[in-house]
Order: C-alpha cells, then sequence, then structure tokens
C-alpha cells in the first residue's frame, strides 16, 4: 500500500466523496481504519476545547453518544434532548438562539430511532450564530439527500459499512475550508487520531499508519459502480425507493412506526 497505485485509488476515493456529500471548494476528506464512533471521537478531539460551547442534539443513543464524548474529553456542552421518536422543531431548536455556542453536532440521521433532522433548518441556525456545524451522516450519506456546501456543514462523518455497502472497518470524515484551518491551528491530542496528520498524508494518497487495505479497494470499486449507475443523487432515489416499497408491505403487518419523521435509510418499528 505504500505505492503509487494506492496512493492514485486514495486519491481517486477522495475524489468520489467530496463530489456525492456535494463539497465546496477545498474541501478535503481522509479515510480513518476505525468505525465510526472512531471519528466522532477524532472529531471532537480534533476540532474543539475547553474554550468552546457546544450543543449536542440528542435524539437517541448515537446524540448520547456525542454528549459522552465531549464529557470524556471535557468540552463544555449542552444537550437538546428530544422524546423518542421525535423530530426536531425550528421552535424548540431556536430556543438555543443567540447563546453563545461555538458549535452544534448532530447525528444527520439518528439510527436507533430512524428519526432524520432537516439538515437545511440546522444549517441556517448556525450559519445564524456562527456555530462550526458537525454532521454524523453515518447512515444518512447517500440514503437521503445532503449537500453539504448547501447547508454550510464544515464536517461530515460516513462509514464504508451503510449505503457504500462494503464491510465494517473504514470511516470517512469530510471537511470544509474552514475545518481544514481549524484542525491545523490546534495542538492534536492524539496520536492514532491525529486528523492534522490524516490530512497531511491524504494530500499524497496516503495514511499515517496502516489502513484497511482491501476495504479501500472495495470502497473504490463501490464509488466507482455509483458513479456508473447515475451518481450520489440516484443512489439515494433508489434507497428511497426501497425504504417506500419496505414501509408499503409492511403497513398492515402488527407493527407501530417510531420515527415522526423517517429517514430512507432505517425503518424503525415496535410491535
Amino acid at each position: 500500500f505504500r505505492t503509487s497505485e494506492f496512493s492514485e485509488l486514495m486519491l481517486e476515493n477522495e475524489k468520489y466523496i467530496l463530489k456525492y456529500c456535494k463539497a465546496g471548494k477545498n474541501f478535503r476528506a481522509v479515510f480513518m481504519t476505525c468505525s465510526s464512533t472512531g471519528s466522532m471521537e477524532a472529531v471532537v478531539m480534533n476540532c474543539f476545547t475547553k474554550a468552546d460551547k457546544l450543543l449536542v442534539i440528542n435524539g437517541g443513543s448515537f446524540g448520547e453518544r456525542f454528549v459522552e464524548l465531549c464529557e470524556m474529553h471535557e468540552i463544555p456542552y449542552e444537550q437538546l434532548v428530544l422524546e423518542h421518536g421525535k423530530k426536531l422543531s425550528k421552535e424548540k431548536l431556536y430556543e438555543y438562539d443567540g447563546k453563545d455556542f461555538t458549535g452544534l453536532l448532530v447525528n444527520v440521521n439518528e439510527t436507533s430511532t430512524g428519526i432524520l433532522y432537516d439538515t437545511e433548518m440546522l444549517g441556517a441556525f448556525c450559519e445564524r450564530n456562527r456555530l462550526f456545524f458537525v454532521c454524523d451522516c453515518v447512515s444518512s450519506f447517500l440514503a437521503d439527500p445532503f449537500d453539504m456546501e448547501k447547508v454550510k456543514a464544515d464536517i461530515m462523518i460516513t462509514g464504508s459499512q451503510k449505503v457504500i455497502s462494503c464491510p465494517p472497518g473504514v470511516s470517512i470524515i469530510v471537511f470544509s475550508e474552514k475545518a481544514v484551518e481549524r484542525v491545523n491551528s490546534l495542538k492534536p491530542k492524539s496520536m492514532y487520531f491525529n486528523l492534522r496528520a490524516m490530512l497531511k498524508d491524504q494530500e499524497r494518497g496516503q495514511t499515517p499508519f496502516t489502513p484497511a487495505v482491501g476495504i479501500l479497494i472495495q470502497i473504490n470499486a463501490r464509488l466507482k459502480e455509483i458513479e456508473r449507475l447515475g451518481g450520489a443523487d440516484k443512489e439515494v432515489e433508489r434507497v428511497a425507493l426501497q425504504a417506500k416499497d419496505f414501509r408499503e408491505k409492511v403497513k398492515d403487518l402488527p407493527f407501530v412506526p417510531v420515527s415522526e419523521s423517517p429517514a430512507n435509510a432505517v425503518t424503525a418499528l415496535h410491535p
């Protein structure tokens, strides 16, 4: 993997990921050999300090995971807690308007409940309050519409095992230009989760430590397949049709939908 051929593959992977999340100019992507929780932790460690004050959208177990990471790394925060399966309304969000937050963390699809949050509403709130906007799109990337530049997200996180449909073990972080500047301006707190080093090595299609080579090769094949089939929008359309078909087939079975705002990626049901 320390070859020009592998470097070319990694640069191609970055190109496709940036295209599919509709990244803006000078955005970057890195490929972490870890689960997506590792990338969540890396972002908290590398993008924030004790001088920050974060608003965490907590609508389930993955929102709670962001809360635990802030606690562990001593990043000041408040959590906006939602009832199980309830969507986030604009009225509820704007109760936190103008309260000196510096960043917002959200799991765009709260996988534990199947809730899909409105990223355009959240992006407008972050722009109004000048917040660093972190989107965990682990289960929503390529399943639900997401335009990273349009919503002015600074970080997007996803994983190899969801709609990319490869084995687990690789997580992807996309950075806005502002996010790259922030990472490069702060002192790294970890050797393995040093995002400054990841960004530097990815400039030449490499990683600081041994990557999950086999999965990255599979990701390359899968990203090219998505391109051949019409790109990100077509993939979102395919997943949406699959979700609609499944929900139609189970509607008369003895299940109760959990989510007020269902994501294409997850159909959450209770008996």
